[in-house]
C-alpha cells in the first residue's frame, strides 16, 4: 500500500520549544521523530524539516505528504492580533519548504479570510504551487458561516481546490470551542466547495465528572459532532473527512467503530497530523498488546500510524486512494 498524507503541519521557522507543554513533551517529541533531543533544540527548525523529509522519503507506505502552515489571528480589520510562536507558519515558508523536496511535499495554503488581500494571495499561491487550503478557525476565531467568506470560498472553487476545516479538539493551540462544531462545515458545503473535515469531530472532553467515559470505546460516549458528521459525509458530495490524529487517545477510541462505518470508506482520507505526537502500546484503541508492542517498534512514524491504520482499514480500502479524487494536478 501507498498513499498520501492529506494533512501534515510545518511549524514556525522561529519556533524554540520554550512553551511550558513543549518543555514537557520534548523528548517523547523527538523520540517519536526519530531525532535527537538536543539536536531538536539547538536548531529545532532546521531538524524538523530534514527529519520530517527523511522520515517521507523513507516510508514504505508514504508517497507524498500535504503539508501546511497556520495563518495568524487577525481582528476584523485585519490586523495581526497573535502569531503562535509553534504553530503558525506562513504559506511563504510552506512553499519554500515544498521547493526544496518537490517529490516528498504537496504545499497547502493557510490564508485567514480576514486577510484584506486574501483573494489575491489564493491567486498568488496557486500561481506557486498549493494544491489545497487549510482552516484553523477555532484559533482564528472565525464564524466560518458568516456570508462575508462566500467570495473566499468561491475563489478556492474556483481553483478546485479542497478546504481543510478543524472539527473537533484543539490543545496544541490557543483555540475557542465555538469554533470548532461540525456547523462550521455548512456553509462552505453550500457554495459547493469540496470541504475535507479534519479530526473526524472526535476528541473533546465531553464528560468532565466522569472522565474515564472520555476513553471508552463505548460509541454511546462518543462526540456528538462525530455522530453529525458521519451524517453529513453520506448526506453532501463534496464532503470528505481526513484521520488524521486519530491515534490520540481521545480519538483513537472510535477507531473500531469507524472502521465498521462502510458507507461513508469512500469519502475518507489518510492523514497524521504530524508532528502531532501519538502512542501506540498506551492507547484506547483495541489492539492486543503484541500488536502494540509490534507496531510500536517501528522506527518511522508515517510508518507507525499507517501500520495501525492497516490493522482496521485494509489496503484495499479506499481511505489510501481516495485523496486521487480531490487533489487536482
Amino acid at each position: 500500500m501507498r498513499t498520501v498524507d492529506i494533512h501534515s503541519h510545518l511549524l514556525n521557522p522561529d519556533v524554540r520549544f520554550d512553551r511550558l507543554y513543549d518543555k514537557i513533551t520534548i523528548r517523547f517529541f523527538a523520540k517519536k521523530l526519530g531525532v535527537d533531543p538536543a539536536q531538536l533544540q539547538r536548531d529545532p527548525y532546521g531538524t524538523f524539516v530534514t527529519s520530517m523529509a527523511k522520515n517521507i522519503a523513507q516510508s514504505e507506505y508514504l508517497e507524498r505528504a500535504c503539508i501546511f502552515g497556520v495563518d495568524s489571528r487577525l481582528d476584523r480589520a485585519g490586523r495581526e492580533i497573535d502569531r503562535d510562536s509553534t504553530i503558525c507558519a506562513m504559506t511563504r515558508s510552506v512553499v519554500e519548504v515544498a521547493a526544496r523536496y518537490p517529490n516528498l511535499f504537496i504545499p497547502f495554503m493557510s490564508i485567514n479570510p480576514r486577510r484584506r488581500n486574501a483573494l489575491d494571495l489564493i491567486d498568488e499561491y496557486v500561481g506557486q504551487g498549493c494544491r489545497g487550503a487549510k482552516f484553523l478557525q477555532n484559533y482564528w476565531r472565525v464564524d466560518l458561516n458568516d456570508r462575508c467568506f462566500v467570495p473566499y470560498y468561491e475563489k478556492l472553487k474556483s481553483h478546485d481546490l479542497p478546504l481543510i476545516i478543524h472539527i473537533g479538539s484543539e490543545y496544541s493551540i490557543d483555540s475557542d470551542v465555538r469554533y470548532e462544531r461540525a456547523d462550521m462545515l455548512r456553509l462552505p458545503l453550500e457554495t459547493g466547495l469540496t470541504v475535507i473535515a479534519a479530526h473526524m469531530g472526535l476528541g473533546r472532553i465531553s464528560h468532565k465528572l466522569r472522565f474515564w467515559r472520555n476513553l471508552s470505546r463505548n460509541p454511546k460516549t462518543f462526540d456528538e459532532d462525530y455522530f453529525t458528521l458521519l451524517g453529513m459525509l453520506q448526506s453532501y458530495a463534496n464532503l470528505y473527512a481526513d484521520i488524521s490524529a486519530i491515534l490520540v487517545p481521545l480519538r483513537a477510541r472510535a477507531l473500531r467503530h469507524l472502521s465498521q462505518q462502510q458507507e461513508i470508506h469512500h469519502k475518507l482520507l489518510f492523514g497524521t497530523d504530524y508532528p502531532v505526537p501519538f502512542t501506540i502500546r498506551f492507547n484506547t484503541h483495541d489492539l492486543s498488546s503484541a500488536e502494540s508492542r509490534r507496531i510500536d517498534a517501528i522506527s518511522n512514524p508515517f510508518d507507525r500510524y499507517a501500520q495501525t491504520i492497516l490493522a482496521y482499514f485494509p489496503e484495499e480500502n479506499p481511505l489510501y486512494t481516495n485523496y486521487k479524487k480531490i487533489l487536482s494536478g
